[in-house]
């Protein structure tokens, strides 16, 4: 399975953003209202970063309750990583596990095509699983005598 087929059954293929302007506060309300713990810092139509629940709570353990109005871009990750569309599940799970990051942008060029969650990768593995194991049940329960 590649990146490209996690990215065609996610929410329609919307990308959250932020301005780097925006408070903290702001960009965590976002987050709870779409469900989502991550988000693309966007500025003149061009990303600048990566916003993740880590890096928030990060930074309001860093400066307590006064980081809810600090600017999206003082908590942001200016050079988030990314793989390609047709990068393997089994190795996007691989560089997700070694940086220690949730989530993965992913890019086509200089065009970005989603952002998905260690969450999304564990789910395709678990229904490559269920496929692969409903598989090898019906050709054992169909083994020859």
């Amino acid at each position: 399975m590649i990146i490209r087929d996690i990215l065609t059954v996610k929410k329609d293929g919307v990308i959250f953003s932020v301005a780097p302007d925006q408070t903290i506060a702001e960009a965590i309300d976002l987050m709870v209202k779409s469900d989502i713990g991550s988000l693309v810092v966007h500025r003149d139509g061009h990303m600048t970063g990566l916003l993740t629940e880590r890096d928030v709570l990060r930074g309001i353990s860093r400066e307590g309750a006064a980081g809810l109005g600090r600017p999206v871009s003082s908590m942001m990750v200016g050079e988030p990583i990314f793989g390609s569309p047709d990068d393997t599940v089994d190795y996007v799970r691989g560089v997700m596990t070694e940086n220690r990051i949730s989530h993965l942008l992913v890019m086509e060029g200089d065009n970005l095509l989603g952002v998905i969650s260690y969450h999304d990768v564990a789910k395709a593995c678990l229904n490559q699983a269920d496929f692969e194991n409903t598989l090898l049940k019906r050709y054992i329960k169909h083994w020859p005598e």
